[in-house]
């Protein structure tokens, strides 16, 4: 007998703010935010979820949207789901849970997405102190494929892939993950890189009550002023898994959760139609609200015997995943490489962070000698399916980093060449029109690439 159509356990209206919807969602991690529906191991269900933001950032000319977001409301989660085994008993502490992703994609009505960098005063991004205002572009999905009016010349398909997919921590790991994390801001700059000195952003998002939205629990009673004192925020990806913006993290890829409370608790949201390895301009998916149909499998036990803590307690542990069979078939790839040497030629030490930003400005600086602005490859090299790798780590004092972009997404023909080579000044093809943007108001410096000397 053929398997009955997947049941919607998180039905969403895009019309309706997050805090409106039918099931209630929720921007915080806390063990006792309740579950909102109860899914069985081996069932294929179906969760919908509204994009990152709840709809705060439109398709529309403008970037403004993106300039104002309040960084509090970060992120929108569907869920929790509480896990039950074929018996009725639910997942438990130190148990595996294996989430399957059946299938996914946008929600029907509304194929759409953005990209974006955030203003450099209101979060910043990886590159901030090269691009510190506010930016935005619009892509627009048939079917597999993307494509942008703010970005032309380029089309691709998209590698689908949640952001985030976590199960509620224990209050002790709740203590644990606060705990270091205030430990860090309160440290401050001597626990500094330097892209963080560089990017003026925050170490650490502490808990804030500020825009917290708790599922089932009513605001304005004291359990919600308690919770919302202590929940944790879902910007970082943490031990439960999370906010790891994985993007092979797609169609017929399962991961393998730890679970730390009763029922496993699982949330899922922030729902990308592609991504670069690195998300490299923050808000730098392509951005939607989308759907997920998912199967699980509870493996008894399963923390203590398939993970190993890599910490002082048997919570230090990370999630597993298996890639899936379905992704776009690139053949040929131009790639970027990067050292840990900074552009004011400082040497790092081994630092990996230092020499992919590297790799991300040359790959910047290249294409944009085919006609693209800085800031529209940057939102491309954010949102395309291009592979970021940690080429070398053990050749001090340099760590090297790549970037692969596919040849196969452009219009034209990005290699180099010894004849009919790219045209400067005037005689290049700009691709217009640009990308939406703000004006950078804020007073903290920005940094010259001393690469990037080439102008249209």
């Amino acid at each position: 007998m053929a398997p009955t159509t997947p049941k919607v356990v998180v039905r969403i209206d895009v019309k309706k703010k997050p805090w409106e919807q039918e099931l209630p969602l929720h921007n915080r991690w806390h063990p006792h935010i309740p579950p909102v529906a109860d899914v069985t191991e081996g069932e294929v269900f179906r969760v919908e979820m509204v994009d990152w933001t709840g709809g705060g950032v439109g398709d529309n000319d403008s970037a403004e949207d993106i300039k104002t977001i309040d960084p509090t409301i970060t992120h929108y989660l569907s869920g929790p789901l509480r896990v039950l085994d074929k018996g009725g008993a639910p997942a438990r502490p130190g148990d595996l849970l294996a989430v399957e992703i059946c299938d996914l994609g946008p929600l029907p009505g509304d194929e759409w997405g953005y990209t974006g960098t955030f203003d450099r005063e209101n979060g910043g991004g990886f590159l901030t102190d090269h691009f510190p205002c506010a930016t935005k572009a619009i892509w627009y999905f048939e079917g597999i494929y993307a494509y942008s009016p703010q970005i032309p010349g380029v089309r691709f398909p998209g590698l689908t892939h949640p952001g985030i997919v976590g199960t509620a921590p224990s209050v002790e790991l709740l203590n644990i993950w606060n705990e270091r994390e205030k430990k860090l801001v309160e440290d401050g700059h001597e626990s500094l890189t330097l892209c963080e000195v560089l990017h003026q952003r925050p170490l650490a998002n502490l808990p804030t009550p500020e825009n917290c939205l708790l599922g089932g629990i009513e605001k304005g009673t004291s359990e919600w002023e308690k919770i919302a004192s202590e929940a944790a925020r879902t910007i970082p990806g943490r031990e439960n898994g999370g906010n790891c913006d994985i993007k092979n993290l797609s169609r017929g890829s399962k991961v393998y959760l730890p679970v730390f409370v009763d029922g496993a608790n699982l949330s899922t949201g922030d729902m990308h139609f592609s991504q670069g390895d690195g998300e490299v301009s923050f808000c730098g998916a392509i951005e939607m609200s989308g759907f997920l149909e998912l199967k699980c499998e509870i493996i008894r036990g399963g923390m203590e015997e398939y993970l190993t803590p890599m910490g002082p307690t048997p919570l230090h542990v990370n999630p597993i995943f298996q890639t899936g069979p379905v992704e776009p078939r690139f053949s040929e790839w131009l790639v970027f490489e990067g050292i840990s040497v900074d552009e004011s030629g400082r040497q790092h030490y081994l630092d990996a962070s230092v020499a992919y930003k590297r790799a991300v400005l040359n790959a910047i600086d290249y294409l944009s000698k085919f006609g693209y602005s800085k800031e529209q490859v940057y939102l491309l090299l954010s949102c395309c399916p291009c592979e970021g790798r940690i080429s070398g780590i053990v050749d001090s004092p340099n760590a090297v980093a790549t970037l692969a972009v596919p040849i196969a997404i452009f219009d034209q023909d990005v290699r180099p060449k010894s004849s009919g080579r790219v045209p400067v000044g005037p005689r290049v093809e700009k691709r217009m029109p640009d990308v939406l943007r703000c004006t950078y108001d804020g007073n903290l410096p920005v940094t010259k690439n001393p690469g990037g000397t080439h102008t249209l």
